[in-house]
């Protein structure tokens, strides 16, 4: 069965409880409740093994570094790596110009081979099929 890992936006963001149970396909979530040596190690390991990964962008986000690692994954493995931005999180929203921004990256990605999407469902069609 084909996994993906579940990258992007955590921060109290619910992205990947809506998701999740749209799949057919396995998945690895790598939110744990205390974030140490091991908890990386398993999350690079999953990264580079799993068949697909998803970042997710959110406005609660807080670091940048997921949008480092969806341009770094477009790069090296355009074929697994899937880029979505969601425009409202909440009451949180991402502004016109950082939503301009994102969408600037997503077709970067893209261009790369990678897949790009707005929406969950968007993203949950895609896995479900491949």
């Amino acid at each position: 069965m084909k996994k993906v890992f579940l990258g992007g936006t955590v921060n109290g963001s619910e992205w990947r409880d809506e998701l999740i149970p749209h799949l057919t396909i396995d998945y690895f979530n790598p939110i744990v409740k205390e974030w140490n040596e091991a908890a990386q190690k398993r999350e690079l390991e999953e990264r580079l093994h799993c068949d697909f990964c998803l970042y997710v962008l959110t406005p609660k986000m807080t670091g940048v570094y997921s949008v480092a690692e969806v341009v770094d994954d477009s790069n090296k493995r355009p074929p697994k790596t899937i880029f979505c931005f969601l425009a409202q999180d909440g009451e949180n929203k991402f502004s016109d110009f950082q939503i301009k921004s994102l969408d600037a990256v997503g077709r970067m990605v893209q261009a790369n081979g990678a897949k790009y999407f707005t929406t969950l469902k968007g993203i949950w069609e895609y896995l479900n099929q491949s």
